[in-house]
């Protein structure tokens, strides 16, 4: 068993989630420290979605408790989670696809209520101070020169940056990001993980993925999720060796 981590950014403790007969999430206790890149890994219908879906809001457990930077957030809405500084991403892009890339991270800073200089001017100097803010988050994505493209014009791994762009808009304590990099090629995904590792400068990552290279590469913690429960959590040397692992999921990786 891991150790426990002290005073984490996220406890996570005894997390129940049953649907009918199905056990999605069976008393999960999950910890993640301030500035980590905590990755979850585990095979298809382990429950990692649904975990991350109770941890952002959109699914109630059925059990146990989320406690955000010391504070019980188990029943807390979703957009007061991001309020908060906890934010998410999705394996299926949810981007407005006939906007513009800058008015898709605008609207995702609207929605967090994000408040920075002229929170207390203008409406249009807020206004301002927003589309300066979504420009520099383009810039952090390497999508500066896509601003006034359209979602529809993006490629597939320009279309997933953006959706990490916009859950990292308002600079969360916390992002989940689930799956980044589905669907794409070697030299995409290489792009994609060069951003978490730029991301987590800033921001505490849950990263959920299932390309185990990249996964060792990129965090400093790993926890295994078969079957609903977490079966083993620690450093990626040690996750990579347990035979458990081998045996539930790694195989011959």
């Amino acid at each position: 068993m891991a150790a426990a981590v002290p005073s984490p950014l996220l406890d996570v403790q005894r997390l129940s989630k049953r649907f009918g007969g199905v056990v999605a999430s069976a008393g999960i206790d999950l910890q993640i420290a301030a500035g980590e890149v905590h990755a979850l890994i585990g095979p298809n219908g382990a429950g990692k979605s649904t975990l991350v879906a109770q941890l952002a809001g959109q699914l109630r457990p059925d059990a146990g408790r989320i406690v955000f930077e010391g504070d019980d957030i188990t029943r807390l809405a979703p957009h007061r989670r991001a309020r908060r500084g906890l934010a998410r991403s999705f394996q299926i892009t949810r981007l407005f696809r006939s906007f513009d890339v800058l008015d898709n991270v605008d609207l995702a800073l609207q929605a967090t209520g994000w408040r920075e200089a002229g929170r207390h001017g203008s409406t249009a100097s807020r206004r301002a101070a927003r589309r300066e803010r979504a420009r520099a988050v383009l810039t952090s994505i390497d999508l500066a020169d896509k601003a006034t493209a359209t979602v529809d014009a993006l490629s597939h791994g320009e279309r997933r940056a953006l959706e990490v762009g916009l859950a990292i808009a308002s600079g969360p304590r916390l992002v989940l990001l689930d799956e980044p990099m589905a669907g794409m090629g070697a030299d995409e995904s290489r792009r994609m993980e060069a951003l978490v590792a730029r991301i987590r400068v800033d921001t505490t990552v849950l990263l959920i993925e299932h390309d185990v290279d990249a996964v060792f590469r990129l965090a400093d913690r790993v926890s295994v999720l078969v079957g609903g429960r977490i079966i083993a959590s620690g450093a990626p040397e040690a996750i990579r060796r347990d035979p458990g692992v081998i045996d539930a999921y790694l195989g011959d990786e």
